[in-house]
């Protein structure tokens, strides 16, 4: 996955005096799911918009599946399918009615297939069953899954979905992850904004984060996690606590300390110091360890930590 799906310099964009994105360089790679997280209000939807050619850029650089956006608009858009601030549709057409205007509309979609296409895109989002209902009688779940299998009606080089989950129940949000899984499993990159950090976990190989229009971080999801600060957690008894922090402090390990009937020190762990070794040191000097453990940053911790906001985790 060396070559980029999608690659920013500098994507600036303004709205007046408001500065909506910063100086984005985002590295999309090939094949990736790539998860891009952040708070509301924090540009993900203007900057997707930007990439698609919906909204013109302030400043900066942008291209798609290796081509210059928006200069090469016209070539690269037949090959990438999306879904942007929900669904649209006409609520009196049925399901397979929307799909089929949808499909015609597309200038480079054969309509001698065209049935054959709208039907295994309702098949991939599981909508067979309702195929034939007006849509005003659609669930927003199943508004959203129609809305995806628009994006599937032609073989694509890239999917962009915002919010794919977004009002679904739990059976529809784990038919969509294994959905955007299998996209994935044939070469297809799909790139996905969301606020939920639990969905991004369950199916992203990589993410990026976005707070106030800047990005904050990107990466392979195991190097966010590594990002975060890991510490150790001791328990000792009370009366061996001030020497305990004292060989902390000693092997550059300030503590944070809880007291109670045992007290609990926790410190930030650096690049370098083994945790066994902190272990021995502490039993060298006399302190009788109760308990010892290595807490990692998980990935909400670090995104708290760069957006100075919470995220849902769960739906």
């Amino acid at each position: 996955m060396s070559a980029l799906a999608i690659e920013t310099t500098g994507l600036t964009k303004r709205f007046g005096r408001q500065l909506a994105v910063d100086g984005v360089d985002l590295a999309v790679p090939q094949g990736a799911v790539f998860g891009f997280l952040g708070p509301n209000g924090s540009g993900k939807t203007t900057t997707i918009r930007m990439l698609l050619g919906l909204a013109q850029a302030s400043a900066g650089e942008i291209r798609v599946l290796g081509e210059e956006m928006p200069r090469r608009l016209a070539g690269v858009l037949p090959a990438v399918g999306a879904l942007i601030e929900g669904p649209g549709f006409y609520p009196f057409l049925s399901g397979t009615a929307n799909l089929r205007r949808l499909d015609a509309a597309d200038g480079f979609a054969p309509s001698a297939s065209r049935a054959a296409r709208v039907s295994h895109a309702l098949e991939r989002v599981g909508l067979t069953h309702a195929a034939g209902k007006k849509v005003r009688a659609y669930s927003l779940g199943m508004k959203q899954r129609l809305g995806i299998a628009n994006a599937l009606l032609a073989p694509r080089e890239l999917i962009v979905l915002d919010e794919p989950t977004n009002g679904l129940d739990p059976q529809g949000t784990r038919e969509v992850r294994n959905l955007i899984r299998s996209l994935a499993s044939t070469g297809t990159t799909v790139f996905v904004s969301s606020h939920l950090l639990a969905e991004i976990e369950q199916m992203c190989t990589h993410a990026a984060v976005m707070s106030g229009g800047r990005l904050v971080a990107q990466g392979t999801l195991d190097e966010l996690r590594r990002a975060g600060t890991t510490r150790a957690q001791v328990l000792v008894p009370a009366s061996d606590a001030e020497l305990a922090a004292r060989i902390l402090v000693s092997l550059g390990l300030p503590p944070e300390v809880l007291s109670g009937p045992e007290t609990e020190l926790t410190a930030p762990i650096p690049d370098g110091v083994a945790p066994e070794d902190v272990v021995a040191a502490l039993v060298r000097d006399g302190v009788r360890v109760r308990g010892f453990a290595v807490q990692r940053a998980s990935l909400e911790d670090l995104f708290v930590a760069l957006t100075g906001e919470g995220f849902d985790v769960v739906q």
